[in-house]
C-alpha cells in the first residue's frame, strides 16, 4: 500500500532523484540524451523547483516504504477552472501498480475542491505515457510545439479530462 503526501521544500531532492531515475527510461526512445539532460537541468534543478513552487505549483509524493513517484499541478492555469498537471512520474520498477492512477485521482479531487472543471497536461507525441492518460480518461484536445531553448523543441499533445 502507498500514501500520497504534499511535498515540502526540503523534499525537493526526492523529486530530483525520482526524475533522474525516470526520465532516461521514459524518454530514451523519444528525445535525445542531450535533450533529456538539458530538460532535467532546466526543470529539476533546485532553483527551478523552488521557482515552480513560488508559481503555485503544488508538488505531491507517492510513498510505499520509500518514495516511488511524484506529480505537480497548478489550479487556474492559463484559464479559470482548469488545472494543469505539470509533472507525473512513477519509478519504472513500480509502474503498472496503480500509483499513477491514484496520483491523477488525488489531483482531480483537489481540483474539484478548488472549483476546477478540467484537468489538462502536455505529453510528447511519441511518449507511450499518452496511452496511460487515455486509459484514465484524458483525450487529445490539440497539438502544440514549444521551443524550450538550446535548439530543442517539445512536440506535444495537450490532453484534457473533465472532472
Amino acid at each position: 500500500m502507498f500514501e500520497i503526501i504534499k511535498a515540502s521544500e526540503n523534499q525537493l531532492d526526492i523529486i530530483q532523484d525520482i526524475a533522474q531515475k525516470t526520465w532516461p527510461v521514459a524518454y530514451k526512445n523519444v528525445i535525445s540524451e542531450n535533450q533529456i539532460d538539458y530538460m532535467l537541468d532546466l526543470m529539476y534543478s533546485k532553483n527551478a523547483l523552488l521557482a515552480q513552487t513560488q508559481k503555485n505549483h503544488h508538488f505531491i509524493l507517492a510513498k510505499e516504504e520509500n518514495f516511488v513517484g511524484f506529480a505537480s499541478y497548478e489550479f487556474d492555469c492559463g484559464e479559470k477552472g482548469k488545472t494543469k498537471i505539470h509533472k507525473l512520474y512513477v519509478l519504472p520498477s513500480i509502474q503498472a501498480k496503480g500509483i499513477g492512477n491514484e496520483l491523477v485521482k488525488f489531483i482531480a479531487d483537489k481540483a474539484q475542491n478548488n472549483n476546477q472543471s478540467t484537468l489538462f497536461l502536455n505529453v510528447n507525441k511519441n511518449n507511450s505515457a499518452q496511452f496511460f492518460y487515455k486509459k484514465v480518461g484524458f483525450s487529445i484536445a490539440y497539438e502544440e510545439v514549444i521551443d524550450i531553448g538550446n535548439g530543442f523543441l517539445m512536440d506535444d499533445y495537450v490532453m484534457e479530462k473533465s472532472i
